[in-house]
């Protein structure tokens, strides 16, 4: 499981940085950062999951649209690596 989470963290951070705004340092959101401190907002959770969406060939279901999933990189993570697995 762990080559799975390492190798999607990269690809997830690529997709939500820029949804943080120009604030966000890169090197200052750590995998268990909490995203909505650090500038995420509903509107980029939403375009964060759509984008996780079509980039992985996933869909969400409704249990996983909680502001808990979209809290960190790790959590996101997780969330896309058992929708990818499954």
């Amino acid at each position: 499981m762990e080559d799975t989470t390492t190798a999607l963290e990269p690809a997830v951070r690529e997709i939500l940085l820029p949804l943080l705004g120009p604030p966000a340092d890169p090197a200052a959101i750590g995998p268990d950062t909490d995203l909505w401190q650090a500038g995420l907002d509903s509107l980029g959770s939403v375009a964060l999951m759509a984008a996780l969406e079509d980039t992985f060939d996933i869909e969400f279901p409704d249990a996983l649209l909680t502001r808990e999933t979209f809290s960190t990189v790790s959590r996101i993570v997780a969330a896309v690596d058992s929708l990818v697995r499954s």
